[in-house]
């Protein structure tokens, strides 16, 4: 399933990176990923929102850091809701905080960035003309959303609150479900539940909207947050054409269930994972 016209809520939809220098960013991702980029901001908007794109279908974006907003270099998770102030409400109910109340994003959707309990940053998206990414799940494209968390069970009642998500357990780690997504999976694709399980996909699987990764009680470096990943061919050669481009590789290749990946650092700071699917690493444990 690699192209989307719409989620349904409670899916992740979209992703950006807010860069010191958006448009210096802007050769890292064409020459690692193919992404054809298009600044679909106003004239005299004072900022930029350089759309990449695969085939013409919208992957990601790249932008300009706004004003007020942490100074580094990240990757942002927007998840798909039908209202982001009642999303805005509910995260409030919950225990976590509104960063910014909701506000709308010209004629492209109404937003509101909010924080999970344990600070964890993440964006509600309510959408009027921009529908998410249209590309996902093939090489330079988004193929997991991933919470980086010191404490589950905290976690799970808050965005079990405010989403309906569910965790499933596997050996290859813990993953958030949402429950019916798979019937609307199945309604897109037709004969995907068999085709998974062909495949040896655990019971469960095509419910899953994301990944839970608990932070290790020794690890001090890693901050609550939301990460992204993207699918590639060759996850070696993706750490090759990163270190041509001026990025880093901060771990990887990793041989992991099902995928082999890299942790990639881009020019300017903002991380995210490279992952190749390798069905033959199906039975390898996290």
């Amino acid at each position: 399933m690699s192209e989307r016209d719409g989620y349904i809520p409670g899916v992740p939809c979209w992703i950006d990176t807010s860069q010191p220098d958006a448009e210096a960013a802007l050769p890292f991702y064409s020459g690692l990923f193919g992404w054809e980029f298009e600044d679909v901001m106003p004239e005299g908007a004072g900022g930029q929102y350089f759309v990449g794109r695969i085939r013409g279908g919208d992957v990601a974006a790249v932008a300009s850091i706004p004003e007020g907003a942490p100074a580094g270099a990240m990757w942002h998770t927007y998840i798909w809701v039908d209202s982001a102030d009642e999303t805005a409400s509910k995260v409030r109910d919950a225990g976590g905080a509104v960063a910014m109340e909701p506000f709308d994003v010209l004629d492209a959707g109404r937003m509101a960035v909010l924080t999970d309990p344990d600070g964890a940053m993440f964006c509600a998206w309510q959408p009027k003309n921009h529908k998410g990414a249209t590309v996902v799940n093939e090489h330079g494209s988004l193929n997991f959303n991933n919470l980086a968390t010191r404490d589950v069970e905290a976690a799970k009642a808050f965005y079990g609150a405010v989403f309906g998500w569910e965790t499933l357990t596997l050996p290859a780690g813990v993953f958030w479900t949402l429950p019916g997504y798979g019937d609307h999976l199945e309604q897109l694709t037709p004969g995907l539940r068999v085709q998974m399980t062909q495949m040896g996909a655990p019971e469960g699987f095509i419910d899953v909207v994301t990944v839970l990764n608990p932070i290790a009680d020794d690890d001090s470096a890693t901050p609550p947050s939301w990460n992204v990943t993207f699918a590639v061919d060759d996850a070696v050669a993706a750490i090759s054409t990163a270190r041509q481009l001026g990025g880093d590789v901060l771990a990887g290749p990793v041989e992991a269930p099902w995928t082999r990946f890299a942790v990639i650092k881009d020019p300017q700071g903002a991380t995210f994972i490279a992952s190749q699917f390798v069905p033959e690493n199906k039975d390898l444990e996290a």
